[in-house]
Formats: C-alpha cells, sequence, structure tokens
C-alpha cells in the first residue's frame, strides 16, 4: 500500500486577536506623552525629563515594530516564504526585550554618574510628568494585558508599557523624596532599583523568543503528552520524526511520521489534525502515514 501524506491546509485558521486598535491607542498615547515630556524638558530645562522623553520614544518604535510585525503575520504565504511571515512577530519580541535591555543599561550607567554629580532636580515638574506617565503606560499595557497570556508579539508589548509604569511610579516616589527632603540621590537609586526589576521580565522575553526563534518547541505546547496520545491510537503502531515548531507567536506547526494498519487514511488524517487543533493547539500539522515498521526500512529512525 502506498505511503499518504496529509496537510491540514484545510481547517487551519489565525486565532490571534487583532490587536490593531490597541496598538493605534498605544501608539498615539505614547507619541503624545513624548511630545509634552519633550516640551516640559526644553522650558524647564530637565536632562531627567528629556532623557525620558528620547526612552519613551523608542517605546513608540517598539510599538510600531510590533503593530508592523503583526499585520506581515497576516499575510498570505508566497513561493519564497512558504509559511508566511509570522515569525515576524517572533523576531519583534525579539526586538521589544533586547531594546529594553538596552534603555536598562543605558539607565544604570547615567544612574551610576549621578552619584558623583550634584544634580538640581525639578521636582514639581518631574512629579507632574511622571504622574502622566503613569496613566499613559498604564493603560498602554492594558490594552495588552488579556492578549499577552497568549502572544509573545504582545506580551512584548505589554512588558515594555507595564516596565515604563513602573519606572514612571518609581520617579514620583523619587520626586516627592526629592521635594522633602532634598536628597538628590534618591533619583538614581530607584532608577536602578526599577532597572534591575524590568531586567529580569526583559530576559525572560528575550529567552521565550529566542526558543522560538532556534525551532523549539513553545512552551505552552507538551511534546510528551502528543507523542503519548499518538502512539495510543489503536490504527499506530510506530511514531517517529516528531517536530513542533512557531510559526508565529501564535501559530504553532507539526510534522510527524506515523506507521498505521489500517483502510482509510485520510479519515485518520482528518481526525488526527482535528485533535492536534482542538487539544494541543496546533494549526498546521503535516502527517505523513507509513505502512513499513521504522526497524525494517533505512529512512526511519525513532524520534520517541
Amino acid at each position: 500500500m502506498p505511503d499518504k501524506h496529509g496537510h491540514t491546509h484545510g481547517i487551519e485558521t489565525i486565532t490571534s486577536k487583532d490587536l490593531g486598535p490597541a496598538f493605534r491607542w498605544a501608539v498615539g498615547l505614547n507619541t503624545s506623552y513624548v511630545i509634552v515630556e519633550g516640551a516640559a524638558g526644553f522650558i524647564t530645562g530637565s536632562l531627567a525629563l528629556l532623557a525620558d522623553a528620547a526612552h519613551n520614544l523608542t517605546d513608540v518604535a517598539g510599538l510600531l515594530i510590533a503593530w508592523g510585525a503583526m499585520v506581515l503575520a497576516k499575510r498570505v504565504g508566497t513561493g519564497s516564504y512558504t509559511f508566511g511571515y509570522g515569525r515576524a512577530t517572533i523576531l519583534a519580541a525579539m526586538l521589544n526585550a533586547i531594546a529594553i535591555l538596552i534603555g536598562v543599561v543605558l539607565v544604570i550607567w547615567e544612574a551610576a554618574h549621578r552619584f558623583g554629580t550634584t544634580v538640581d532636580l525639578p521636582g514639581a515638574t518631574i512629579l507632574w510628568v511622571a504622574l502622566i506617565g503613569i496613566a499613559v503606560n498604564a493603560g498602554s499595557a492594558l490594552l495588552f494585558m488579556r492578549s499577552q497570556k497568549e502572544d509573545l508579539n504582545a506580551k512584548g508589548a505589554y512588558l515594555h508599557m507595564a516596565a515604563d509604569a513602573i519606572v514612571s511610579g518609581a520617579v514620583v516616589v523619587a520626586a516627592a523624596g526629592i521635594m522633602l527632603t532634598g536628597w538628590n540621590w534618591l533619583d538614581p537609586v530607584v532608577a536602578i532599583g526599577v532597572s534591575l526589576v524590568i531586567t529580569v521580565t526583559a530576559w525572560g522575553l528575550l529567552r521565550d523568543s529566542l526558543r522560538l526563534e532556534l525551532d523549539g518547541v513553545p512552551e505552552n505546547v507538551d511534546r510528551n503528552a502528543i507523542s503519548d496520545w499518538l502512539i495510543n491510537q489503536p490504527e499506530i503502531t510506530s511514531v517517529h520524526d516528531l517536530h513542533i515548531w512557531a510559526l508565529s507567536t501564535t501559530r504553532t506547526a507539526l510534522s510527524v511520521h506515523l506507521v498505521w494498519k489500517g483502510d482509510d487514511g485520510d479519515a485518520l488524517i482528518h481526525r488526527i489534525s482535528h485533535t492536534l487543533k482542538e487539544d494541543f493547539g496546533i494549526n498546521h500539522s503535516t502527517i505523513q502515514l507509513e505502512t513499513i515498521a521504522c526497524d525494517e526500512a533505512d529512512h526511519c529512525f525513532e524520534n520517541v
């Protein structure tokens, strides 16, 4: 009996939520805040406000990158990019993480130099501008809070905005402390403390995105559970060459060779691919049915 090959193109769908409105609001809010903060920095001569305005400008760029990646992910495949452009969302998440880590290094570097330099800070101005920053960044983070649990690209945007909200909150505390005590060293101390906290979350995002970029099995997919389920099907006698990788931050692909015995290969493929999608979150599966046991064919290698 000849081999049968199955591809689940007919039932494949893109299940990711449309984040276009969230990105539009986040970009609009943060762009407006950059203009306000930059203007306040020029008027007061506050280097801290100008530096934070520049930092928030990179946030806008990060949001635009993530937004563009989401749009690319919706485009269908071409002759050159047969799987489409979904992996752009993985790259965007990685760039977001790297941008956060670079920002952390710059903040810590500047804060370290502040310990040896006396800088008079306009505490009241910094306080009010930082309060606006909390509202803008927290509001932007809320736009991505639900989607970040299932979309690494949305998680990157969420962490970026949430981190900035935390920074703005810390700046409020530091500014209030400076106004009450005159201790300007509170500013670099708070900056370093917050930066270390942000580093932990950014490193996790970088690790997760790098895992997907290197075709690692997504953390929300249990490879062993899939392998066990396949081998326990009554028609299946052996499973090998099982590969699972990410097509995007929300779509997962699988390919596998199954040694089987039965009469209706098409029905078996349809049932397996349907269960892979509904129970294991596999959006695109390629299944090859074989009738020769792995130990009887040179091209077969056990992978379980």
